[in-house]
């Protein structure tokens, strides 16, 4: 894939207007996605696997403080190599996305800071299933079975469809500047699992319904959004349940760390 044909990465690491979160706290930082997980700050590690995706050619990250996420290692070699450039963060995450969106060359791939399980392999499978259902717009999905095989005793709520449980690993994909207006969908901040209104705002009560009682399937929501908002939406199912394992909280965090120090050894020990 030579660089014309190549997506943007955008690596949302903003924070939470005046709230200090508590794992920044507990690690004596200033935002989350600096908090290091087995020896490395997690934006750090979502860039090194970002960058090692043989299809990301520019990235952007989208932060409120950048000064301190710019000391990291592969971020301070990338900015220097002219690859990675900072945008903006917005106090929502639409807003975020339309700041990091700006200038860029699509397609976009959008990643959160937290995610430290996703893997380069697991960027490229999301970016090649995107490309070859000829999405306009995609958000990355792993199947239930496969989140509880990687976290046994963690997640309890799925999106429920009629074909599984699915969870949502944090990955996006606009396939063109029209695309931007489904960025909408998440303008009150997503988790929909844990907020049912934000589904009848986005999508509409019959699919409150629909979706509380698993009578659908999820290319038939998917469908019917893009039918709202005249683009191409699909779902993309992922084959590693790890990749919808984020940083969210305490309980997250010791998950990750355990897997990660499972993959590398203990950092710690070394």
């Amino acid at each position: 894939m030579d660089d014309s044909t190549k997506v943007t990465a955008l690596i949302m690491a903003g924070k939470r207007s005046g709230v200090l979160d508590p794992l920044a706290e507990r690690a004596g930082v200033a935002q989350k996605c600096v908090v290091p997980v087995n020896g490395v700050a997690m934006v750090e590690r979502v860039a090194r696997q970002v960058a090692a995706c043989e299809q990301v050619g520019a990235i952007r990250i989208v932060a409120h403080e950048p000064d301190e996420i710019a000391q990291q290692p592969t971020i301070a070699r990338l900015l220097e190599e002219g690859r990675l450039t900072f945008a903006e963060g917005k106090f929502n995450i639409v807003d975020s996305v339309f700041s990091g969106a700006e200038g860029a060359d699509f397609a976009l791939l959008i990643t959160t800071a937290d995610n430290c399980l996703v893997t380069p392999e697991g960027y490229s499978e999301f970016i090649g299933k995107c490309l070859e259902a000829g999405a306009g717009g995609a958000a990355g999905l792993a199947r239930k079975e496969d989140v509880q095989k990687a976290d046994p005793d963690g997640q309890k709520r799925f999106y429920e469809f009629k074909d599984g449980g699915y969870s949502n690993c944090n990955m996006y994909w606009l396939g063109s500047e029209q695309a931007l207006s489904a960025a909408e969908i998440m303008r009150e901040g997503g988790q929909f699992v844990k907020f049912p209104r934000r589904i009848i705002k986005a999508f509409g009560f019959m699919n409150l319904i629909r979706f509380r009682m698993g009578w659908g399937s999820k290319e038939k929501l998917f469908d019917q959004i893009s039918r709202r908002f005249g683009i191409k939406l699909v779902p993309v199912v992922l084959s590693d349940g790890h990749y919808a394992i984020d940083v969210d909280n305490e309980r997250t965090f010791e998950v990750t760390e355990k897997i990660l120090k499972r993959r590398e050894g203990d950092a710690a020990s070394a």
